[in-house]
């Protein structure tokens, strides 16, 4: 008889890359957030082609070579959330953006948010872990980033086609509410 696959474990703290620009991050697993959130300022969102896309800056370090860089992104705005914390209620875009953590690539939803005041630029939620596995809150970086070529290749295609074809029917109109600092 064989056996399932072993979930994948995961530490509190990996290091991941945010795709399709492969700059190195270190990520903060967080079993308390609902949704994944990404250090985003300079947000402006927009209209094309009668969808709300957001454009955006993620200004990080990046931890292989300890440089500081300003990823620049423009995605289709997929739901908005409003997120409810010690400071009161905001309302945040959610857009699809992918990482790799491991060996895998992950598209996944991150709420976008100013963490610049918080040590960790990219913050994975519940939904996010429930496509990686478990998390060892006693280990931190278990993965090293290692996609392979082809894998990072085909997540850049893919948003490429995206953005040419307008996401036109990306959107959620959900309302959902999350609940998380």
């Amino acid at each position: 008889m064989a056996q399932a696959d072993e979930p994948r474990v995961v530490g509190w703290i990996e290091k991941g890359l945010i795709l399709p620009e492969y700059t190195a991050v270190k990520i903060k697993v967080d079993s308390g957030a609902l949704t994944s959130s990404m250090h985003a300022v300079n947000m402006e969102e927009y209209s094309h082609r009668g969808n709300d896309w957001v454009r955006y800056d993620v200004p990080v370090e990046d931890v292989d070579t300890g440089e500081q860089v300003t990823l620049h992104f423009e995605r289709p705005v997929f739901r908005r959330i409003l997120v409810r914390g010690a400071g009161g209620s905001e309302r945040r875009p959610v857009v699809k953006m992918s990482i790799c953590l491991g060996d895998q690539v992950y598209e996944e939803q991150f709420s976008l948010r100013d963490r610049g005041e918080m040590n960790y630029p990219v913050l994975i939620g519940r939904r996010t872990i429930a496509h990686i596995g478990l998390i060892d809150v006693s280990e931190t970086f278990m993965h090293k980033p290692n996609c392979s070529q082809e894998q990072m290749d085909e997540e850049r295609r893919r948003q490429q086609q995206r953005e040419q074809e307008g996401a036109d029917n990306e959107t959620d109109p959900s309302g959902e509410t999350d609940s998380q600092a």
